[in-house]
């Protein structure tokens, strides 16, 4: 399988260190062999490191960035774990609550499926 993820213009790379950190970034230009001129809607346009820069399959239009990135399984992980982050304490023990009572109904059905088979 051939490498895809090419340093272009318009290569669509989540920020993995630093200050922007989770950030997602477009490339707008290729400074030199370990810069790019970035930008993001909620960022100034700078220059950033390529070492800083997580590739993703996306080379699209600047205007299109958002909802294809939301759409992607990365796009769709990131913000499932943000808002797993972002639940307090009682909202964790209600989310635990909700597993164990999905767990004793699928033990359940399974017990039912296995009797019926037995017999």
């Amino acid at each position: 399988m051939p490498f895809k993820r090419y340093v272009e213009i318009g290569r669509v790379a989540p920020v993995n260190y630093g200050k922007d950190y989770g950030k997602l970034v477009v490339i707008v230009d290729v400074v030199d062999q370990n810069r790019a001129l970035v930008d993001a809607p909620d960022m100034v346009r700078g220059q950033m490191n390529f070492k800083r820069l997580t590739l993703t399959d996306i080379k699209i239009d600047i205007p299109h960035v958002k909802n294809k990135w939301e759409n992607s399984s990365w796009g769709r992980k990131l913000i499932v774990q943000k808002r797993r982050a972002s639940l307090n304490d009682f909202d964790r023990f209600k989310l635990m609550l909700a597993k164990i009572k999905r767990a004793g109904v699928i033990r359940h059905e399974l017990a039912k499926l296995k009797k019926k088979n037995a017999s």
